[in-house]
């Protein structure tokens, strides 16, 4: 794909965008500040840099990826949200007092990301989510705009994106790069559930080991 072609995907979602904040619509983002979301933060930002961004703050990501975060922000001129859990730490833990990310990852996700999320989805009318088809099969069965148990409208803006547009997009714009992505980590999330893995899955090496390729955001908060 050339670039004025790839300039017509940025300009379909400029179009859908407008379009929404034409009908009064209150939108806004969600990211998760690694590499291939760098894209569809900057799309936005060239369309609407008051848009708010919601970063879900688990307390357990890691610190490359708050620097990260932060100088992406500053250098696209981003207008930032954290979201934390609504349950304090102290309360995360088994009967044996550890954290429930080593005995139930699927609760910690609840709690940490997809619990503090609904509350935004409640008053808010479109989440602009960069998910894309090519990240797993749950993903691929996705369609652009889909709705939310709260009556939020989901709109996947990048869902036909694949990973080669993603770095066609990233180089001709030289938008920076997650610094944990040269030490071997092809997608980065949470620092006890993450680990170096080199497969063509980028999600692949979340969970690993574990039955499990999505936190929640993608299952529970949306009608199939």
């Amino acid at each position: 794909m050339n670039w004025e072609q790839l300039e017509k995907l940025v300009d379909g979602i400029r179009q859908e965008i407008l379009h929404y904040k034409s009908e009064d619509k209150q939108l806004f983002a969600s990211s998760s500040f690694q590499t291939h979301s760098l894209p569809m933060l900057h799309i936005i930002s060239r369309i609407d840099n008051t848009i708010p961004i919601y970063f879900i703050n688990t307390g357990f990501h890691f610190p490359e990826t708050i620097q990260f975060r932060d100088k992406v922000v500053e250098e696209f001129g981003l207008n930032l949200l954290d979201l934390h859990s609504l349950v304090p730490k102290s309360q995360q833990r088994n009967r044996l007092g550890n954290f429930y990310f080593t005995s139930d990852p699927d609760y910690c996700c609840y709690l940490n990301k997809t619990q503090p999320m609904e509350p935004v989805l409640a008053k808010m009318d479109v989440w602009i989510n960069g998910i894309r088809a090519d990240q797993n099969a749950n993903r691929r069965s996705m369609r652009e705009e889909q709705m939310t148990p709260q009556g939020c409208l989901r709109y996947h803006p990048m869902l036909h994106w694949t990973a080669k547009l993603v770095f066609e997009y990233t180089k001709k714009y030289d938008l920076p790069k997650h610094p944990l992505d040269e030490k071997g980590y092809v997608s980065v999330g949470c620092e006890p559930c993450t680990r170096k893995f080199d497969l063509e899955s980028e999600r692949e090496s979340r969970w690993f080991g574990m039955n499990k390729t999505e936190c929640g955001l993608h299952t529970e908060l949306i009608e199939k």
